[in-house]
């Protein structure tokens, strides 16, 4: 029977260090062969994190303004809001804007164009992550249809749903999620992996040969726990690593669904707190704002990198810097690598 590589392993606090600095929600991270990082920035686009740690702000719009007196709900659901990122065929950076709702295409001068701003002639609703496959395919995640997402942040709301872009048509494929995070396929693009944050899950659904998806399923625990899972994505062995925000939990499940704790960075006071409120359907944002830790304040995505794909980056929503440490696992390589 093979060893997994993740048997025994933890990340200590000593284990980590830091990349990037003044970054303004560094959500989503991609990397580059050559060391290179770009990370989502909601100042309207991303920042470049060269090799040798300079970074450049690459931005199509400017960052929405908020006084005191539009209050935190305002700062949560207004404004432009990079959120996933996906590297195009030819090397541009695929946007799904969780502010204005859109799809949208950045080259790495700054041009950006919108993709699709609408299905079947209505609002997308707040599009999550987008991915990428080996068919240049464009998958997208809408978190919930509604305007205002956090009246959507409930147990018990299932409008999210998966579109797929297919030269140049999008679809949804697959509809009824607790609010939609991020996806990723498996190594032979198999299964189609489906973060539902408020659902406390992680499904999964075979992926048809026309893009359709059937025999959703449960992978791993139904209830993950403490904190919601947001960001996911696969080692070379074929561990699901992800992230718990507002628990700020790093996790893994082993190809036979068992959840194992990587590292921990919470405030459990105010997580419970949190959780309290979020099963009485009392959720505000200054509760989420306490449930956070210090390393990457709202854990929010994974990332493997490096030449060797074993240095692992965290992103966060309320980060200003990039927590990075090592592993003793690769990761699955992205359709870009």
């Amino acid at each position: 029977m093979t060893v997994n590589p993740l048997d025994g392993f933890s990340v200590a606090p000593e284990d980590i260090k830091f990349i990037g600095d003044g970054l303004q929600r560094p959500e989503c991270i991609l990397a580059e062969r050559d060391g290179t990082l770009w990370s989502a920035d909601a100042r309207g686009g991303v920042v470049r994190i060269a090799p040798d740690g300079t970074q450049q702000l690459i931005a199509a719009t400017e960052q929405a303004k908020f006084s005191e007196a539009d209050g935190e709900e305002a700062r949560f659901t207004q404004g432009t809001l990079p959120n996933g990122l996906a590297f195009a065929e030819n090397g541009d950076i695929l946007i799904a804007n969780y502010g204005t709702d859109l799809l949208e295409q950045m080259s790495r001068s700054g041009e950006t164009v919108t993709l699709h701003d609408n299905i079947d002639g209505k609002p997308m609703g707040k599009v999550n992550f987008v991915l990428r496959d080996s068919k240049n395919r464009i998958w997208i995640t809408i978190s919930t249809r509604a305007v205002n997402w956090m009246r959507s942040f409930t147990p018990d709301v299932d409008d999210g749903y998966v579109a797929l872009v297919d030269q140049g048509t999008i679809r949804i494929v697959a509809d009824g999620f607790t609010f939609t995070n991020e996806i990723r396929l498996d190594a032979k693009e198999e299964f189609l992996y489906v973060v539902e944050t408020t659902g406390k899950r992680i499904s999964r659904l075979r992926v048809q040969e026309d893009g359709e998806l059937i025999g959703r399923e449960v992978f791993g625990p139904s209830n993950l726990g403490k904190g919601f899972p947001d960001g996911i994505t696969f080692d070379a062995y074929g561990n699901l690593w992800g992230t718990l925000i507002m628990s700020d939990q790093l996790f893994a499940l082993t190809p036979e669904g068992e959840c194992r704790i990587l590292f921990e960075d919470g405030d459990d006071a105010a997580t419970d707190a949190l959780e309290r409120a979020f099963l009485a359907r009392e959720i505000t944002p200054e509760l989420m704002l306490a449930a956070s830790g210090k390393v990457a304040p709202w854990m929010a995505s994974v990332t493997f990198g490096g030449a060797d794909l074993k240095t692992v980056y965290l992103g966060s929503l309320r980060g200003e810097r990039i927590p990075y440490f090592r592993s003793p696992v690769a990761g699955l390589p992205m359709v870009h690598w």
